[in-house]
């Protein structure tokens, strides 16, 4: 079981990988697939950034932590995913549906559910470890 795991931990961080390098090199061309537009340098410049830096560091932390199986790593794409599943409800709730609003919840619940079943099975490591 630890083995699958690590292997789809892994592999949902070189989706977000993609995600965070299509941000990167090709920001006219995924934002519309999010419901967004980029209005001139600085907005390319935000998409860039934001959603690359979301995406990356996602997807950096994932493929590390599965790759040394350190599942403390796991926790914070966990978070990150976890606040964007959380913060979707609220806009569900506030600002109400639109087309396709449950594919964006449900990979990120995804991650969710992979990230801390993976954290509780992978070894974790204690940071006097790590920098000794």
């Amino acid at each position: 079981m630890r083995v699958i795991l690590t292997i789809l931990v892994f592999l949902f961080g070189l989706f977000d990988l993609f995600m965070g390098l299509n941000f990167l090199f090709n920001p006219q061309g995924t934002a519309p697939g999010f419901g967004l537009a980029a209005t001139g340098a600085q907005g390319l410049s935000t998409l860039r950034a934001d959603f690359a830096a979301f995406f990356g560091v996602i997807a950096i932390s994932m493929m590390i932590g599965a790759w040394r199986r350190n599942a403390d790593l796991l926790l914070v794409p966990a978070a990150l995913m976890g606040t964007a599943v959380a913060v979707r409800a609220i806009s569900l709730a506030v600002d109400g549906t639109y087309p396709g609003w449950p594919v964006p919840m449900v990979v990120e619940l995804a991650h969710v559910v992979l990230l801390i079943a993976a954290w509780k099975l992978l070894p974790h490591h204690r940071i006097e470890e790590l920098t000794s």
